[in-house]
């Protein structure tokens, strides 16, 4: 039985028993207790060990050594599940010490298994929007990496924080639209997108828009500013038709 098939105390409770067994796992130095949880089939308890790690980290500073240490060796396993929830505890320390996980991410961009990288972008946009300074630091040394999938994630990685601090963002993004590649191209179109919906934002993306050299690719972020302003109509601070107003009164790109 999943996770969620079961009734709702049913979950507080394993929810305390996985938190317990790890806290177990972790003052008497046995991974299996860990692995365990991490190497499991469902999502949601995979989800459960690594927010217990974070939780587990920031209320026992004596263990947090130890911690780290384990997380080291799970990273090296061959299951790329276990590797996955590395990465993600990694994240859950990484929203308030970063330095200390730093090399995780340095890791798991190069991982040979897509999940892990996924889960690489999944930290980053919880940690850039928790702990943003040392996080975007840390990002922007990729930006013009050889490898066109690490600018990708990385692109994608700095969304989150974007969409309640554009200003934080949009200078790494403005660095990405010379990139050629497709993937980093429409990534980078879509994350300008995901950023200008909400209160505020609008604006500051407007504005840095008509600083930019490469007008085709800001006429295509507009357009997808606009078709996003329909799609997440019921999120939005402003209607598709005040969002193409203000547009077409503010924004003009260098040409």
């Amino acid at each position: 039985m999943s996770f969620y098939d079961l009734p709702k105390e049913e979950r507080v409770k394993l929810v305390a028993q996985i938190n317990k067994q790890i806290l177990t796992g972790i003052e008497k130095d046995k991974l299996s207790m860990l692995i365990n949880f991490f190497s499991d089939e469902d999502t949601y308890i995979r989800k459960t060990g690594y927010l217990a790690i974070g939780k587990i980290y920031n209320q026992h500073k004596t263990l947090q050594a130890k911690i780290i240490s384990i997380l080291t060796e799970l990273l090296k396993e061959e299951d790329a599940k276990i590797r996955q929830t590395c990465i993600n505890a990694a994240g859950e320390i990484g929203m308030k010490d970063f330095k200390v996980v730093e090399w995780f991410f340095d890791t798991g961009l190069f991982d040979k298994h897509h999940s892990v990288r996924n889960a690489v972008i999944g930290s980053v946009k919880k940690m850039s929007e928790k702990n943003p300074k040392p996080v975007l630091i840390w990002a922007k040394k990729y930006l013009h990496h050889a490898d066109k999938e690490v600018r990708r994630e990385i692109c994608h990685g700095i969304e989150l924080r974007g969409r309640t601090h554009p200003q934080d963002i949009l200078p790494l993004l403005k660095e990405l639209q010379h990139d050629k590649t497709a993937r980093v191209r429409n990534t980078l179109i879509h994350v300008i997108g995901q950023i200008a919906y909400k209160k505020g934002c609008l604006e500051t993306v407007i504005a840095d828009l008509n600083t930019w050299q490469d007008r085709a690719l800001t006429d295509e972020a507009v357009e997808e500013i606009i078709d996003v302003y329909d799609r997440y109509k019921n999120f939005s601070i402003l209607s598709q038709q005040q969002a193409i107003a203000y547009i077409d009164k503010h924004y003009r790109p260098k040409k």
